[in-house]
């Protein structure tokens, strides 16, 4: 377990937070459940029926079970989807049928206060485990995006954070414009502030270091850091880098003479989705880095997406991460 885990671990067992699983058909979530009951980080919530717990090997003692197709609580979940959704459309009887469904179900128990934070993922796609979110949690009120962030730990690493960093957007907003980029640098930064600590340093990436290429590309990262100065000026942020620049003092030094972010960024934000998440792999598989996401990040409540090749050890890591999310983003009142 890394130094980074660890710690992880220890702020959300200091503070305990309830975390709902919906996916309580997939063993891999029981698992999970169990080691994090064990580990004491949060108390636990999981959404399944008798079919699906009938095969279940763990001792799932401590951990509440909710079947969302007999809840209690469904015919009120109906009713305060129906109040925020009737102006799509939607019917009383439309919101019936989705609360029964767990990842529906457990949105509602973060957006009622039932629970603190949700992971889910393991069994569906993103598009499945955000959907609920967007249309029932929206953003949180600082925020105007909803991307997502790596925690990338490179062992003996003299660069970032002692060699801890976020990625983003590496798993979400697939071509964002410099208004969203610029948001992105920004909920990097408080994620880096609330999960790693110490001060967000943040460089926007680029095939070109100030200026040294031109085109589009180059223009909207530019235009993002204006952006993110004029929103954010106590942030530490400058671009456009190319990752060297970004990284290594010397070449920073030399390549961006002055800048205070050039040589000792810890917070990378990528042009796109594609060299984000590629930039992650390749850190994972070469520098054999630790990386725990994708962690949602501008949600009014901690949501967290998990790969669907995820580990019980991967799902009670994003438990964790989770948590602390949570901690710092109070139950509706």
């Amino acid at each position: 377990m890394s130094t980074f885990t660890e710690q992880i671990m220890q702020r959300a067992a200091a503070d305990r937070k309830t975390i709902v699983l919906p996916e309580g058909s997939d063993p891999r979530t029981l698992s999970a459940a169990a080691r994090a009951r064990d580990a004491g980080i949060a108390d636990l919530v999981v959404l399944a029926n008798e079919a699906a717990l009938a095969s279940c090997e763990e001792d799932l003692s401590g951990i509440r079970i909710v079947d969302p197709a007999t809840s209690p609580y469904r015919e009120d979940f109906a009713h305060t989807l129906y109040e925020q959704r009737k102006s799509k459309g939607v019917s009383l009887e439309d919101c019936r049928r989705l609360v029964i469904d767990e990842l529906y179900h457990g949105v509602m128990m973060v957006k009622t206060g039932q629970a603190d934070g949700m992971v889910a993922g393991a069994a569906h796609a993103t598009s499945d485990v955000l959907r609920p979110c967007l249309q029932i949690l929206k953003t949180a009120p600082n925020s105007q995006l909803v991307s997502a962030f790596f925690v990338i730990i490179v062992p003996d690493c003299v660069y970032g954070a002692n060699g801890a960093f976020i990625f983003a957007d590496s798993g979400l907003v697939q071509y964002p414009n410099s208004e969203e980029l610029a948001h992105i640098a920004i909920s990097s930064a408080h994620s880096f502030r609330s999960l790693i600590g110490g001060e967000p340093v943040v460089a926007l990436l680029s095939h070109s270091t100030k200026g040294s290429a031109k085109g589009p590309s180059i223009d909207k990262v530019r235009d993002a850091v204006a952006l993110v100065d004029t929103l954010a000026p106590d942030l530490l942020v400058d671009g456009e880098f190319q990752l060297d620049a970004a990284l290594v003092p010397s070449v920073g030094e030399m390549k961006a003479p002055g800048s205070p972010v050039a040589g000792h960024a810890n917070v990378l934000v990528f042009p796109d989705l594609d060299s984000g998440n590629i930039a992650y792999k390749l850190a994972q598989r070469l520098a054999k880095a630790e990386a725990y996401g994708p962690i949602t990040q501008g949600l009014a409540r901690p949501v967290n997406d998990l790969s669907r090749g995820a580990s019980p050890d991967d799902i009670v890591g994003v438990i964790a991460i989770t948590a602390v999310q949570a901690q710092a983003s109070p139950r509706p009142s």
